[in-house]
């Protein structure tokens, strides 16, 4: 099914088996599957954004009203990460259990306390707590993500997740840009630097409110309606296939494979669902399909998880290796995004705290770009070779073996030309968040049944990273020596994804992993 630009507006083909979209309906919130996705990438970038409420004002503004070292900064900076990679840990389970929707809307809102309370921080010691709890939003990286697979089909998923969480990952450039503004703004309005800085985060405490609110009362949790009735698809659809046959009526074939488009002359029946909303029906198959159908339906329905499958699917290799290229990839855009400004303004110190900030938004405002393109090429190595994993799986080990390459040279020339700083890093931005997008192409087809734990295990190995790379940035000369902390991590990128390089995509047997 290839691409058209009426994908982007008109309500999408769906494939009847799973009801999940074949297309991205980027600019139609209206629509069922719109507006999903739009809640799924806004969310997440508002929750971006508070969860990097601190750093662009971090570099001169709070340090010296909070009389905070390098040290204590960078500190703050690894406290930050470490809530978040509990929260993912947990968030995946929950998703499986309650349902994407729930957590999602629930960690916007239980984030929004520690973050409303931000303005109350005196010392590097409440420092530290409130950029704990504030990455509380942080976890909602995973709702995002198991959100988005639950309503787009393999051949789309991958653009769909790239865009949801490029989308998302750039609230750490909006934060960047905006709260700078926003703070310039209020001391041209007459507050000090100590009463503006504070203000500032009323801002983002709005958003993240509303947005939570907003997307518990808009959105459905599944195609077919609430979290619980999910399994009503399986059964109605085993139903109507036996009411067809013992009724003696005329069974309609279903030409070509599951994942082909329906065409308006094969009839719908709606599905039992509490959802109010329109949503296309299972088409009577035949018995040739019937088994093809019944264990894809088994396969895609998300299970509430057992301690024995939880750790089947976390200790599964392709688990594994969906952890250790994520540490890698989001692992370096997490620490990045906390020292680019501070680099900046080190290395190029006319460019005062607000110019340093803008040009570090630009990292992170690529994500609007290089993820989704990440992901797309992703979905369309997928549907030129045969629907085979490995192509997916190989596109994400190229862009880690890059992005380490490239943090070495970053590290090794430390540049003191504007241009040729940016420019390398603008290079840099691509290949990480590219890899991003396309961990999480291949992350919905390794244990379906078990997308959440799979997701918040992968999401949270970013985290770990994270934390692992603002560990290296915090003892590079106690905080100072960036450069030499690109390149540390650089090389940690190249030995952690050419180890992993031999793992198969999927397990095998199953469909993809040839």
């Amino acid at each position: 099914m290839g691409f058209r630009v009426s994908h982007l507006y008109a309500p999408p083909d769906v494939n009847p088996v799973t009801l999940k979209a074949r297309s991205v309906p980027l600019l139609n919130p209206i629509d069922l599957y719109g507006r999903v996705f739009f809640f799924s990438w806004f969310g997440f970038m508002v929750a971006f954004w508070a969860w990097y409420t601190f750093p662009p004002l971090l570099t001169h503004t709070i340090k010296d009203d909070l009389h905070l070292s390098p040290a204590e900064v960078a500190n703050s900076n690894i406290v930050s990460l470490c809530a978040t990679l509990l929260v993912r840990l947990v968030a995946g389970p929950l998703c499986d259990q309650f349902g994407p929707r729930k957590v999602f809307g629930g960690l916007l809102l239980v984030g929004a306390i520690p973050l409303g309370l931000a303005p109350l921080v005196h010392n590097a010691s409440g420092l530290y707590v409130s950029r704990f709890f504030i990455g509380i939003l942080g976890g909602s990286f995973v709702p995002c993500q198991v959100w988005s697979t639950g309503f787009f089909d393999k051949n789309v998923v991958g653009t769909a997740n790239a865009l949801t969480g490029g989308f998302g990952n750039a609230g750490g450039g909006i934060t960047y840009f905006i709260m700078p503004a926003v703070y310039d703004a209020l001391i041209g309005g007459g507050h000090t630097p100590g009463q503006a800085w504070r203000l500032t985060f009323l801002v983002p405490l709005a958003m993240v409110i509303t947005t939570g609110i907003a997307l518990i009362a808009l959105c459905p949790d599944t195609p077919t309606g609430k979290w619980r009735d999910r399994h009503l698809h399986l059964h109605s659809h085993a139903g109507s296939q036996t009411s067809e046959t013992d009724a003696d009526t005329e069974i309609v074939d279903v030409p070509g494979r599951i994942t082909d488009r329906h065409t308006p002359e094969t009839p719908l029946t709606l599905s039992p669902s509490p959802s109010k909303e329109k949503i296309p029906a299972i088409p009577q198959t035949n018995t040739e399909t019937e088994t093809e159908t019944e264990t894809i339906l088994q396969n895609e329905l998300i299970r509430p998880p057992t301690l024995h499958d939880s750790l089947r699917v976390a200790l599964s290799p392709q688990t594994i290796f969906h952890m250790l290229t994520y540490m890698c990839s989001f692992g370096t855009e997490l620490a990045l995004n906390s020292v680019l400004a501070s680099y900046y303004a080190k290395n190029f110190p006319l460019l005062g705290q607000t110019a340093a900030a803008n040009w570090a938004a630009m990292f992170g405002f690529l994500n609007f770009v290089t993820r989704p393109l990440g992901g797309a090429v992703s979905d369309l190595l997928y549907a030129r070779c045969g629907h085979s994993a490995w192509p997916k799986k190989m596109w994400i080990v190229a862009c880690g073996l890059i992005t380490g390459a490239l943090l070495v040279i970053i590290g090794r020339v430390d540049p003191h030309k504007e241009g040729v700083m940016f420019g390398l890093v603008a290079v840099l931005a691509f290949f990480v968040e590219a890899g991003n997008g396309a961990n999480f192409s291949l992350v919905p087809h390794v244990h379906p049944h078990a997308n959440g734990i799979v997701s918040g295990l992968t999401g949270a190995g970013g985290n770990l990273g994270g934390v692992l790379f603002a560990v290296v940035f915090r003892f590079m000369d106690g905080g100072t020596d960036y450069a030499k902390g690109f390149w540390v991590i650089g090389v940690l990128n190249l030995v952690v994804c050419a180890a992993v390089s031999w793992i198969p995509p999927l397990r095998k047997g199953r469909v993809g992993s040839h």
